[in-house]
């Protein structure tokens, strides 16, 4: 997918992006947008006598020389709400996140919550944005209108240009959203669960508040992989600084890396067992462009709301 440098300059560009990564993903399920489970995704579905008429798709009609009609029958209120964390740490690695193919965590974030808004609307479902650091930064309650949406793409561009606050509160944070859905809904975090925690059984209650009510929640752990994940930050003496607390070491990468791949791994180990203990969706993924998969997980996760 090609898309200009630029394309963040104005915050109402963003949903074009978003569109485009939607339209891309719809097309790579099915060769046509109007066969199987696309045609039921698009909310389309073959006229057949006695359907009311006015709901035919004319448009389609004149692409397809076949009659659909608008499913408007099978309207759902299903309510999504997406959280971000926008923590210091989330705004790594360092990026103007004005090229979709050099976005940072919070970048990427951004983006895919953007692409999901745009498939939530195309599904006419209320969809709810919150972003947190050290306190709730944002909150807009579920809804479903044109303007809501725009509002949201907004407050999108307006992260991605955001200078990081250094310190998280996961908790507590969790703990006030928690506590504002009500109605089961489909819950999205994304975040890079980097904030220190020895003991993760407080964090994972804090989750447990959107379980209450019997939500389907979907914990999206993002990474950047390469140095994250499998410490690769080139060879010799480095120092390392904490971008929350400003606390730095200095050591030999080599010397540091098995011991830091190994310490990684067992984390996300351990929040997986927490997340299939809790029954909480995880999914883990890179900054490279991995929509397709937040894109697959909310289709798959509204099918058990429905």
């Amino acid at each position: 997918m090609s898309v200009v440098k630029d394309s963040f300059n104005n915050g109402l560009e963003i949903p074009i992006l978003a569109k485009q990564i939607v339209e891309g993903f719809i097309s790579g399920m099915h060769k046509s947008p109007f066969k199987g489970y696309s045609a039921e995704f698009l909310e389309h579905k073959q006229y057949s006598q006695g359907m009311d008429s006015k709901n035919i798709d004319w448009k389609l009609y004149a692409k397809t020389d076949k009659i659909y009609v608008k499913n408007y029958e099978e309207e759902t209120n299903l309510r999504c709400y997406i959280i971000i964390d926008n923590s210091a740490s989330m705004h790594y690695p360092v990026s103007s996140n004005e090229n979709i193919d050099n976005l940072n965590k919070i970048g990427f974030s951004c983006v895919s919550a953007a692409s999901l808004i745009n498939l939530l609307s195309s599904q006419r479902d209320a969809v709810s944005l919150s972003l947190y650091s050290n306190g709730i930064d944002y909150y807009s309650p579920a809804k479903n209108s044109k303007t809501h949406t725009i509002q949201l793409y907004k407050e999108l561009e307006k992260t991605l240009k955001s200078k990081p606050v250094k310190k998280t509160n996961t908790i507590e944070c969790l703990n006030l959203l928690g506590r504002k859905i009500h109605k089961r809904s489909l819950v999205f975090l994304f975040t890079d669960m980097l904030e220190a925690y020895t003991d993760k059984s407080e964090l994972f209650d804090a989750l447990r508040h959107f379980k209450y009510n019997n939500h389907e929640v979907v914990l999206f752990h993002v990474l950047d992989p390469g140095t994250e994940k499998e410490f690769e930050i080139g060879r010799g003496s480095k120092k390392i600084v904490d971008v929350e607390t400003n606390d730095t070491v200095e050591l030999n990468s080599e010397d540091f890396k098995e011991h830091y791949v190994d310490k990684m791994n067992k984390n996300i180990d351990e929040l997986k067992k927490y997340c299939a203990k809790y029954k909480i969706k995880y999914k883990e993924l890179s900054v490279n462009k991995e929509y397709k998969q937040v894109l697959e997980t909310y289709l798959i996760q509204r099918r058990k709301l429905l």
